[in-house]
This record gives structure tokens, C-alpha cells and sequence, in this order.
């Protein structure tokens, strides 16, 4: 009986196992069908926490009909160009999207409208660290599989790439009590300076 039930837990494990291989979504063999745009102009520093980025994407028309009919919703993310992936492993870029670092920032999931032009504009969030990037898509098929993909950039993810300033971390008001603290102390040092030449010459 032991043995029986080791033998039907290894068939499921090797079940399993081909089931998760069989799921693997590569980059590669992803098509690109979706135009996409985005606002932001080449080289524009946008500021997380205040600006917004209007992103807009489509299916290319040049696909015959029906190339789309897989794609059930449009995700959209920030994206990590080579330029803000050197030296920095944790933003790597995996052909195996599950392992994929490139882009880490979720900007929303919608629907698919395949008679529409669909659009989104997303307000650059706090979180956000300083770097430069770009916006990519994913066509999802109803579970939620990448099916297909468009971006703003070239292949070579060096053209259209924006900046985002992040937040350092340090209040406005702390600042501006600091520069504050500053100036008195100059103040004061030539007020006791001077005070100090006054009695030397007493």
C-alpha cells in the first residue's frame, strides 16, 4: 500500500511539474500586435508623487482579422531600459517572463476593447525610484496569460525613454528649517564676531 501511494505522489508530481513547464511564457515568443504611446516626451523628467503619464494602445491594423481574438485585457507597466538596468541585477531581464525584472511597476489592467482605442492615465506613484523607463503592454488571454505585447520603445529599448525624479525621502519643511538653521548660524557668528571686536577694542 506504501508503495502504491509513493508511486501515484511521484505521477502527480511529474503531472505538476510538466503542467508549470507547459505554462512558461517566454518573451521571445511573444508577437508584438499592440501599438502603444505614451505622453511623456524623449529625455522628460517627471516627478513621482505629482506628474501623470497618458498612455494609449491599440491593436496594429496591419494584422488580419481576428489576430486578437485571444485577448480578454491590456496590462500595463513601467518598464526598466538597459541604461537604468546596469549593475543592478535586481532589474535583470529574463526571456522567462516569470523571472523577468524589467518591469516591476504595475500601472493598471483594464479590459480589451478590440473596436477602441484604448487609453489610461496613471499618476506616477510615490513608490516609484528614480531611473529612466518606458511603458509596456501585455494582451492577457482569459487566464490572465500574456498572449502578446506592444511598447514605447524600439527593440533595443533606447529610444522614447523617459525619467522619473523619485522622492528622496526628505520633507520640504525639514529643508527649509535646515536653511533656515543655517542662515542664523551665519548670523549670529558675525554678530558675536563683531560684538567680540567692539570689547578688544575697549
Amino acid at each position: 500500500m506504501a508503495g502504491l501511494i509513493s508511486s501515484q505522489a511521484t505521477v502527480l508530481l511529474l503531472l505538476m511539474c510538466c503542467v508549470g513547464s507547459s505554462m512558461a511564457v517566454f518573451f521571445s515568443s511573444l508577437p508584438k500586435t499592440l501599438i502603444v504611446t505614451a505622453s511623456p516626451t524623449p529625455g522628460q523628467a517627471l516627478y513621482a508623487g505629482v506628474d501623470q503619464i497618458n498612455v494609449t494602445w491599440s491593436l496594429n491594423q496591419s494584422l488580419p482579422a481576428g489576430a486578437d481574438s485571444a485577448y480578454k485585457k491590456v496590462k500595463l507597466l513601467l518598464c526598466y531600459p538597459p541604461v537604468s538596468q546596469a549593475d543592478r541585477p535586481w532589474r535583470k531581464t529574463e526571456d522567462h517572463l516569470q523571472k523577468d525584472k524589467t518591469c516591476q511597476f504595475k500601472m493598471v489592467v483594464q479590459p480589451y476593447g478590440r473596436a477602441t482605442r484604448g487609453s489610461y492615465v496613471y499618476t506616477i506613484e510615490r513608490s516609484i525610484p528614480t531611473g529612466t523607463y518606458f511603458v509596456r503592454a501585455y494582451a492577457l488571454d482569459a487566464d490572465d496569460t500574456q498572449v502578446a505585447y506592444g511598447q514605447t520603445t524600439d527593440a533595443k529599448k533606447t529610444a522614447n525613454l523617459f525619467d522619473v525624479v523619485g522622492i528622496s525621502g526628505r520633507h520640504a519643511s525639514l529643508d527649509i528649517a535646515a536653511a533656515s538653521f543655517s542662515a542664523f548660524a551665519v548670523v549670529a557668528l558675525v554678530f558675536f564676531f563683531m560684538l567680540e571686536k567692539r570689547k578688544g577694542k575697549k
